[in-house]
C-alpha cells in the first residue's frame, strides 16, 4: 500500500501529528510511505512567506489572526473563501498537484487544511483515486478544515465529532481517535530515574513551563511568580529566551532550549504550564498533567481553552498572580489533584496513532 503522510509548516503541531503517523505506519510495516511538508513543493518565496507571516501575526498582531479565524469561521463567506482557497491552491501548489497525480497514492494521510484541500479537489476531480483522510489537530475545528473530497475526518474527542456532525458532515465520515502523538508519550517511564538524569530534586512539586516552539509570552515574569516550585523551562526556538535564562541561574529553575525528550519533561513534572496548542495539550493528557494556559493564540488556541473547560480541564488565568495560586492549590490538595488526573484520563486518547491506522486496514 503507498502512503503519503503530508503536513504544513506552520507552527509545531501540524508536523509532529505527521511524524506521529509516519513513524506509526513505519513500526506496522508500511515500508512504502513517504512524509513530507506540502510546502516543498510550493515556490521558495511563497514556502518562506507562509510560516513566516503566520508566526510575525500570533507574535506581533495577534488580533489581527484572531479576526481572520473568525470572518473565515462564519458559515455564510465559506462558498466564497472555498472559491478563493482553490484559486490560491492552483497557483502556488501546482507542483504539489502534479506530485499527486504523478504519485498516485493509495491513500493521502494530512493533517493540515492546504493539502487537504489539494488533495479533496484531486479526489473530487478523478484525478486521483486516494483515500483522502484528514487529520484535525485542535479540539475545536475551523471551517477551512471542511473540505469535499476528504473521505474520513479524525478528531479529538466526542465534542469535535459533534461539532462537525452540526456543520453538516456525515456522522459516518468522522472517527474519534484523538489527535496523532507519539507513542514514546504512553509509554512507562523510570520516574525515580529521570528526575536523576535530570538533575531534579525528587521531592520538590515540579512545574513543566512550555512556551511552544516559538518560544512566546510572558516567561520570565512567570518564573519570577513561582519561586519556591521547582520549574522545566522550555524556551522552544527562542534562542534569546535561553540565553537570558542561562544567564540568571536560579534555584529549582532547569533552562532547556529546543528538545527532543518532551515526553521525559511531561513524565517527572506534575503540572504544565503551557500554550494550548492541540499537540501540546495532547501529550500532556496522554502524560496525566493538569493543566494552565497562558498566552493563547486568538482563535485555533483561545477555542481549546473553552472546549477543554466544558470537560473540567485546564485552567486559564487572566493574571500572572493567579498561576501561582492554581497550583498552590494542586499541590497542597491531593484530592483536588487526583479529581483533576481522572478528568484527564477522561479525555486522553494514547492510541490515537494506531486507531487511525487500523482504519486504514
Amino acid at each position: 500500500m503507498k502512503i503519503l503522510v503530508v503536513y504544513a509548516t506552520a507552527g509545531a503541531g501540524h508536523k509532529k501529528a505527521a511524524e506521529a503517523l509516519y513513524k506509526g505506519l513505519l513500526d506496522r510495516g508500511y515500508n512504502d510511505t513517504v512524509y513530507l511538508d506540502v510546502l516543498d513543493y510550493t515556490n521558495s518565496y511563497y514556502k518562506n512567506s507562509y510560516s513566516q507571516l503566520y508566526t510575525y501575526l500570533i507574535t506581533h498582531l495577534p488580533w489581527l489572526w484572531g479576526l481572520s479565524f473568525w470572518v473565515t469561521d462564519v458559515q455564510a463567506v465559506n462558498p466564497l473563501i472555498r472559491i478563493l482557497r482553490r484559486i490560491h491552491n492552483t497557483i502556488h501548489a501546482s507542483r504539489f498537484h502534479r506530485y499527486l497525480i504523478e504519485q498516485q497514492f493509495d491513500v493521502i494521510l494530512s493533517t493540515h487544511f492546504f493539502p487537504n484541500e489539494v488533495a479533496g479537489h484531486l479526489k473530487q476531480s478523478g484525478q486521483i483515486s486516494a483515500k483522502v483522510i484528514c487529520s484535525v489537530t485542535d479540539f475545536d475545528v475551523h471551517r477551512i478544515w471542511i473540505t469535499p473530497g476528504v473521505d474520513m475526518y479524525t478528531v479529538a474527542s466526542e465534542w469535535t465529532r459533534r461539532k462537525m456532525i452540526a456543520m453538516g458532515i456525515d456522522e459516518n465520515r468522522i472517527l474519534v481517535t484523538g489527535i496523532p502523538v507519539l507513542t514514546k508519550f504512553a509509554a512507562p517511564k523510570d520516574i525515580p530515574g529521570l528526575k536523576k538524569k535530570l538533575n531534579l530534586d525528587p521531592q520538590a512539586f515540579t512545574l513543566l513551563l512550555a512556551t511552544g516552539s516559538f518560544g512566546i509570552g510572558p516567561i520570565e515574569a512567570i518564573i519570577e511568580q513561582l519561586k519556591g516550585f521547582q520549574i522545566i523551562v522550555v524556551c522552544g526556538h527562542n534562542r534569546s529566551l535561553y540565553e537570558r535564562l542561562s544567564g540568571k541561574e536560579k534555584k529549582l529553575v532547569k533552562i532547556c532550549g529546543l528538545v527532543d525528550n518532551m515526553d521525559e519533561l511531561m513524565a517527572v513534572a506534575d503540572v504544565m504550564v503551557t500554550k494550548p496548542g492541540g499537540l501540546s495539550i495532547s501529550e500532556a493528557l496522554i502524560s496525566g498533567l493538569p493543566l494552565i494556559f497562558f498566552n493563547a493564540i486568538p482563535g485555533q488556541e483561545s477555542h481549546n481553552i473553552k472546549v477543554l473547560d466544558e470537560h473540567g480541564i485546564g485552567h486559564a488565568p487572566r493574571r500572572i498572580e493567579d498561576i501561582r495560586v492554581i497550583l498552590t492549590a494542586l499541590r497542597d490538595s491531593p484530592e483536588a489533584y487526583g479529581t483533576a488526573q481522572e478528568k484527564i484520563r477522561l479525555l486522553a486518547r494514547p492510541q490515537s496513532v494506531e486507531s487511525i491506522i487500523n482504519f486504514i486496514g
